[in-house]
């Protein structure tokens, strides 16, 4: 079962065509500052990944995008049909020095099941699997750490499914995907299924939270 279109695609698809809709053209990804990191997750839908992680201190931002793939560019009707080996992902942008890799792992294991194969509640297929993206080996220990300290906490009733793979590319999704739970909070699909996810979240990261509310 997947999201399926926005209206507000529908209505730009309808009246200037897909490839000219603005709103269509793939998002562009910030420049890393001095002193930040990166990272990548998949954890389902983006629309509530992307507005957890943008909830934490020490984020300066976060982009919804594709990556775990071959399919160069894809876009979302590409991915969605589940043939691009791409998830549906978030990339963060943080500084390490207010919040750890550590705790952004935290956070991500907090704020989706991890114990579903390739499913996260009514969206099933392997563009919504579970994987932590890692960019140096001491990132896949700390993956692994994380994996181990999730299974043993019996939090969840199944065992974390979670890939580990190594970071190759992260394709920014459409311009309308991004900030879509600010933009949409009375979207039926919003108020059933993203914003649960990032109440979870918000409960595990209690004390790491920005002031501004959601």
């Amino acid at each position: 079962m997947k999201k399926g279109l926005s209206i507000l695609m529908l209505l730009l698809t309808a009246q200037v065509g897909w490839a000219q809709a603005p709103a269509a053209a793939p998002a562009k990804l910030p420049a890393l500052k001095p002193g930040e990191a990166v990272a990548t997750f998949a954890g389902g839908c983006f629309w509530a990944m992307e507005e957890g992680f943008d909830q934490l201190k020490g984020v300066r931002d976060v982009i919804s995008g594709y990556s775990g793939g071959n399919t160069k560019n894809p876009t979302y009707e590409e991915v969605g049909t589940d043939q691009t080996g791409h998830a549906e992902s978030v990339q963060v942008y943080y500084d390490p020095k207010v919040i750890s890799y550590r705790e952004l792992l935290d956070a991500f294991f907090a704020g989706h099941d991890p114990t579903t194969l390739n499913r996260q509640g009514p969206d099933v297929g392997r563009d919504y699997r579970s994987v932590a993206f890692y960019r140096t080996p001491a990132e896949k220990a700390e993956i692994e750490a994380a994996i181990r300290r999730t299974n043993e906490s019996n939090h969840y009733a199944g065992k974390v499914v979670t890939e580990v793979a190594p970071f190759q590319v992260f394709y920014p999704a459409e311009n309308y995907h991004q900030n879509y739970c600010k933009l949409h909070p009375d979207q039926p699909y919003i108020q059933r299924v993203s914003l649960p996810k990032v109440e979870k979240l918000r409960k595990a990261m209690k004390g790491k939270l920005k002031s501004t509310v959601y």
